[in-house]
């Protein structure tokens, strides 16, 4: 009986530790690395033309037409 005691002790202690790190692993989300204002990164994404689709790049338009470019979070989700 002293034995499993003992083993059961040595489990709870050597368990806390874990628990106490895991606890500190987590960190708070880094900043969102684009700010307004900034240019944005390359990136192409698929166009309906109500024919078909066709990828379109920002790189198309750098340059040549100012782009502006808006992110709607939930868009046509229905949340």
């Amino acid at each position: 009986m002293p034995n499993r005691l003992a083993g059961i002790l040595l489990i709870g202690a050597l368990s806390l530790p874990g628990a106490a790190f895991a606890q500190e692993a987590k960190k708070a989300p880094e900043p969102l690395k684009i700010k307004v204002g900034d240019m944005a990164p390359d990136f192409t994404l698929l166009e309906y033309d109500g024919h078909g689709l066709k990828p379109v790049s920002l790189h198309d338009y750098r340059g040549k037409k100012q782009v502006a470019l808006a992110f709607f979070v939930f868009a046509f989700t229905g949340g």
